[in-house]
């Protein structure tokens, strides 16, 4: 038996959780934003902390939009669904950890960031190889579109996220977040500019 066409509205269900699961991390970066303006003396800033949560910001954004390009997908499996909401849920998760629920135990974010460095970089290393995967199930030709500065880009960002989980010098964690976010927006600009 040949199975069913596809029904038009598939794409226009799976877009409508994943915008729920985005909103929740771009809420959860604002509120956090926010409390500094709520509370400017509570909790000592730190630039690496704010640097990662710009990247992630710039990143859940860029999610949401290059996540259109699923439309192209000729036939969805839960297998497939499961795996583009927990990519997602991945993107809360890391965001979540940028700003806790609370802050009693740490003399401020720099405190609190290399407590959890460990989590956040491995979180994040695999937040890099699980696009390259969710970019080849939007198919071959869009992969090999991106060039090979795409698979050198993002196996570059992961090997430097897995040796941040063991680097406490806050330097190299400033250098990375500085390139992680000068690249997100050249690939921005670059790639991205129009909806397709």
């Amino acid at each position: 038996m040949e199975a069913p066409a596809p029904h038009p509205d598939q794409f226009v269900h799976i877009r409508i959780i994943l915008g729920v699961v985005m909103g929740l991390s771009v809420t959860r970066l604002l509120t956090g934003l926010a409390r500094f303006v709520q509370h400017p003396g509570r909790d000592q800033i730190y630039p690496v902390h704010l640097g990662w949560v710009a990247f992630l910001l710039s990143a859940v954004i860029h999610f949401w939009w290059f996540e259109f390009g699923l439309v192209h997908v000729d036939r969805w499996t839960f297998p497939l669904y499961v795996f583009v909401i927990c990519y997602a849920a991945l993107f809360f998760f890391i965001c979540a950890m940028l700003f806790p629920d609370r802050m009693d135990d740490y003399a401020g974010f720099a405190d609190y960031f290399h407590s959890r460095q460990k989590w956040f970089y491995g979180l994040l290393a695999g937040l890099f190889a699980i696009d390259v995967v969710d970019t080849l199930l939007k198919g071959t030709a869009h992969f090999q579109a991106l060039g090979i500065e795409y698979p050198i880009r993002q196996g570059l960002l992961a090997l430097l996220a897995v040796i941040a989980m063991f680097v406490r010098d806050w330097r190299y964690h400033a250098a990375l977040v500085s390139f992680a976010l000068v690249a997100q927006i050249s690939w921005i600009l670059r790639y991205y500019d129009v909806l397709s």
